[in-house]
């Protein structure tokens, strides 16, 4: 865990997790073993001079995942990106860009493959722009690619 990391409350950070700042976890992210997040966009050990690049020649930028979501064993993210609210990247998924909430994304480089609720369960279709979880029955809205909670 690097020292500039930012950690909302109810997280759970699993073993061999490599988290670098300026990375920021939402409140009840879970960061699954061996993950990685990532914090340098062109790393090198040394500048085209071949001079060995020191911490003023760094520029930082970090991965920041929202409230609730997952990111499972051994996925890899790829600094700067957004995970969004109540997302779940997959095992071994390498995410190169942002992560819309509630989405699932799976594979190298991680593409979306199916949208989950706040229970992390797949969403079940009830027609055009309408999705059910399964386990709660809550109802969430797609539109223009996003997808949000349905209001009671």
């Amino acid at each position: 865990m690097g020292p500039g990391v930012s950690i909302g409350d109810n997280c759970k950070i699993q073993n061999y997790a490599l988290v670098y700042e300026p990375a920021v976890l939402g409140a009840g992210v879970f960061i699954g073993p061996g993950v990685v997040l990532t914090n340098d966009r062109n790393p090198r050990a040394i500048d085209s001079t071949g001079r060995r690049k020191g911490p003023r020649d760094w520029d930082q930028v970090g991965v920041a995942v929202g409230e609730g979501a997952s990111v499972g064993a051994q996925a890899v993210c790829v600094a700067p990106v957004n995970v969004g609210r109540w997302a779940m990247v997959a095992a071994g998924a390498v995410v190169t860009r942002d992560v819309p909430d509630f989405a699932l994304v799976a594979g190298v480089p991680a593409r979306q493959v199916a949208w989950v609720g706040r229970a992390g369960e797949r969403l079940i279709s009830t027609g055009p722009g309408a999705w059910r979880c399964p386990r709660t029955s809550a109802t969430y809205l797609e539109r223009d690619g996003k997808l949000t909670e349905d209001e009671p």
